[in-house]
């Protein structure tokens, strides 16, 4: 058993004034496939540096087995330029037969190897570097959102790939189907602390949920025994109070009281009224300490537009071509008031540029993409890397009410101190959640959404198919989460290759 423990663990950043984690304790074996979750900005692309020694502990330690080394994905190429075979060899080191074998249980063809990595796609340069980590001798990999560039073909795939995988992993992602599909242990950063739980995804929110449930029941049962003690104390020091008065009645049938008895029947009740108390107060304090690690994902509000025309987008023929050849086959569909469609296909053939087409943006193209006139638009970009300076900034750059970003911002989880640090520091997950909020702010007749969930946690994930069921917004939309996409879509626009006929919408 090679375990790695973590005592005591205390992190915070140069300059920053509230810690990352505080006191933290976890112990785990590294031949488990372990999952990590836990709400965006709580700390887990920051344990994996910890863990693979690029930050040094504030306090407490960190003790991995003797001669044990983290790989770490993604990781910068050196090269890229260069062939994948080239890379292949500069990073891990391996023999080319078992580089070809390792890619090609990725789904990546030997011919591949000859092939300059940077020609490469993201997906496929994705599938790249998680085989060649796994391929690093004695390294233990720690895998950091490798969903982001992947459709759904390939993160079914890397499922596939991580539950075959010879030894354990520890792998941050917030898609559900793919922990699901390959960990056999779950590892969440709590509200306090860090907890280690056996089994999947659905396994640890299975019992998430019970503990929750569990802690609402004795929530309120001690709610009620609170107010039946308070009821107690009271009456019975109400019968103290008036006993004591007794002690100096006047004579009763020519007897005087006796003041002893009394004062000693009174003194017996008043101790009788204050274990009722102290019984009250250890109750107040049970239930103080319930709900720790709850996390609280309140409903969101989305007020989408109405327009006097049912047809808002028409695609006719519609094929994008930026001067390589078609990116696909010529599609055709309709999108409708209420309609939420999902565009599907590969990567690379042409999704997002559907949506900057919708958008407005000069997308190169063939056939027609009709949008209603008097059209409100609201657009989420794939990437929010060009967010800069502070969220007061943006919401005046988006002319968005702030107040109502910052509520939505606090219903997606960040932490009021979030809102004084500039938008470039924040996590990458957070950086999306602003682009979302922003969103939710305006009201629009269509809403394009380009991958909306990358870096997003599960809360989060959550809140939006709620928002989305509940408000029925128009919307079409790219997201690779399969289980998102169940949820919320009414109908799919699967993209084909160009020599494989027109793309077919279903509904």
């Amino acid at each position: 058993m090679a375990l790695i423990q973590l005592s005591q663990l205390t992190f915070h950043y140069p300059g920053s004034y509230d810690n990352v984690f505080t006191g933290a304790e976890a112990r785990f074996d590294t031949r488990w496939k372990l999952g990590l979750t836990g709400r965006n900005g709580r700390g887990k692309t920051t344990l994996l540096r910890l863990l693979q020694g690029q930050l040094s502990p504030t306090g407490g330690q960190i003790v991995t087995p003797p001669g044990m080394h983290c790989g770490y994905f993604p990781c910068p190429v050196p090269h890229p330029d260069r062939t994948l075979s080239a890379v292949a060899a500069e990073l891990c080191g391996a023999e080319d037969w078992q580089i070809a074998r390792e890619l090609g249980r990725m789904g990546l063809p030997p011919e591949q190897l000859d092939q300059r990595f940077d020609t490469l796609s993201p997906g496929e340069q994705t599938r790249a570097l998680l085989a060649l980590l796994f391929l690093q001798p004695g390294g233990y990999p720690l895998i950091d959102e490798p969903t982001n560039h992947l459709d759904a073909e390939g993160r079914a795939r890397l499922g596939a790939y991580l539950r075959g995988a010879r030894g354990g992993f520890l792998l941050v992602s917030h898609d559900r189907a793919l922990l699901d599909a390959c960990c056999d242990h779950m590892l969440a950063i709590e509200r306090t602390g860090l907890r280690v739980r056996q089994g999947n995804f659905s396994a640890w929110w299975q019992e998430v949920q019970d503990r929750d449930a569990r802690e609402a029941a004795e929530n309120e049962r001690l709610g009620r025994e609170i107010g039946r003690l308070q009821a107690a104390a009271g009456r019975t020091a109400r019968w103290s109070d008036k006993l004591e008065k007794t002690k100096f009645d006047t004579r009763n049938s020519g007897l005087r009281p006796d003041r002893g008895y009394v004062g000693h029947k009174s003194a017996k009740m008043m101790k009788r009224a204050k274990v009722i108390e102290a019984r009250r107060e250890q109750a107040i304090a049970d239930k103080t300490a319930l709900f720790k690690d709850r996390e609280i994902a309140e409903a969101l509000r989305l007020q989408p537009l109405t327009h006097p025309k049912d047809r808002l987008l028409e695609a006719s023929d519609l094929c994008v071509d930026y001067g390589g050849g078609p990116l696909f086959a010529p599609v055709r569909f309709a999108l409708h008031g209420g309609d939420r469609l999902a565009l599907t296909g590969p990567n690379g053939c042409g999704k997002s540029s559907i949506l900057r087409l919708a958008a407005g943006a000069p997308v190169p193209h063939t056939g027609q993409l009709v949008l209603a006139s008097g059209l409100t638009l609201s657009v989420v970009p794939q990437s929010a890397a060009g967010l800069r300076g502070t969220v007061q900034r943006y919401a005046e750059d988006c002319a968005v009410d702030l107040t109502r970003l910052l509520t939505i911002l606090r219903k997606f989880g960040l932490e009021r101190v979030q809102f004084e640090k500039p938008v470039e520091s924040w996590s990458e997950g957070q950086r999306k959640k602003l682009l979302l909020a922003r969103s939710l702010c305006q009201s629009a007749h269509l809403y394009l959404w380009d991958e909306p969930l990358n870096y997003i946690d599960l809360y989060a994930r959550m809140q939006v198919e709620q928002l989305i069921l509940e408000s029925r917004p128009t919307l079409l939309f790219v997201e690779h989460d399969r289980a998102f996409c169940q949820a919320v879509s009414t109908g799919t626009v699967a993209l084909q290759p160009p020599c494989a006929g027109g793309g077919e919408t279903v509904y």
